[in-house]
């Protein structure tokens, strides 16, 4: 049963998260109950913790595989209104083979694009798949009118399920803050569960569903942890930061927030949820920092693409040069890197 209203007592869309965690009394009002029963964030302390991690080091010997690791988990990311098939076919070319020069380059884990553009990156990876090579490059398609999120339902399943239908392998949505600032839990924990079920293909296997919170707009860690938690009772699969179109964008103390809330799911379930920073992480140094805070929080295992992603263009240009350094002993400047 769907939620149209807000009254308390209304039934909310059915979630099996949610009802083993919740109970079978899934309402708006046993919704609040639970998320309003989170416990509050210590604001200084989470800044303090992402401050102590962002200050450490790693060993030049680890180096490289800090750089590798990056490149692995990386969606590389277009999502402009001027976006062109041509593009798109670049960007999967550069996913592919992120350094002509250096084969033994990693290829990123995702491409990340707008609804319509999913056929071209399908069609540009061919047999990408098939061909041997180390690492699947899935496609990503960002929807449910991003980046608002201001449309109506029926447009945000449309949007989800025509780039499911063309064969994207993930789904970036986003939530709808108007309503999660207003308290309305409910609903946007209807949306999420319909979105999810709009990734459902015929053969019964589900696309990836990355839930967009959008932390910009959330104004406070609270309001974060929260909105995590709602993403993940709902059915997603990964939390995200951002669209990369509001600023501030991901940051480390939001992110640490958000690993911590995974964590706790992990310890509660026995699952793992993905977490993914989108947005202004540009430097190759910066990236290492959310290494270091993945691998402090949650452990080492997620630093794999199915439990972390980087969202990025201009990232891996970085860690190109940085790689290229390692490798030549010396600094290439930005002409050895393709501009995205």
């Amino acid at each position: 049963m769907t939620m149209e209203t807000t009254r308390a007592g209304t039934t909310v869309a059915p979630a099996s998260r949610a009802l083993d965690v919740i109970g079978g009394d899934l309402t708006e009002r046993s919704l609040r109950r639970y998320l309003e029963g989170i416990p509050g964030v210590d604001a200084v302390g989470l800044e303090a913790r992402a401050a102590a991690l962002g200050t450490r080091s790693i060993k030049t010997t680890s180096k490289a595989w800090a750089l590798d690791t990056i490149i692995r988990l990386t969606d590389l990311t277009t999502l402009e209104g001027a976006d062109t098939p041509g593009k798109v076919r670049s960007l999967v070319a550069k996913a592919m083979v992120p350094d002509p020069d250096d084969m033994s380059t990693p290829r990123v884990a995702a491409v990340c694009v707008y609804g319509d553009m999913v056929p071209h990156a399908v069609e540009a990876l061919g047999s990408a798949h098939d061909d041997g090579a180390p690492g699947r490059i899935n496609v990503a398609a960002v929807a449910t009118a991003f980046p608002s999120g201001r449309a109506s339902r029926s447009v945000k399943l449309s949007d989800t399920s025509d780039a499911v239908a063309a064969g994207a392998d993930e789904i970036d949505m986003v939530i709808d803050r108007g309503a999660f600032l207003s308290g309305r839990y409910g609903q946007v924990f209807d949306e999420i569960v319909a979105v999810k079920e709009a990734c459902k293909r015929p053969d019964g296997t589900y696309a990836h569903l990355k839930v967009i919170l959008e932390t910009g707009e959330l104004n406070t860690y609270d309001n974060v942890r929260r909105a995590s938690w709602l993403g993940i009772l709902a059915g997603g699969d990964f939390i995200k930061t951002s669209t990369g179109k509001v600023t501030p964008a991901a940051t480390l103390p939001v992110t640490l927030s958000m690993l911590e809330v995974v964590r706790d799911w992990h310890r509660l379930t026995g699952e793992k949820i993905g977490v993914k920073p989108a947005g202004g992480i540009r430097a190759s140094k910066d990236a290492i920092k959310y290494l270091v805070t993945v691998a402090e929080t949650v452990g080492e295992e997620w630093l794999q693409p199915d439990l972390f992603r980087f969202g990025a263009s201009s990232l891996l240009n970085d860690v190109l040069l940085q790689r290229q350094k390692l490798t030549s002993g010396r600094y290439s400047g930005p002409a050895y890197v393709t501009i995205d």
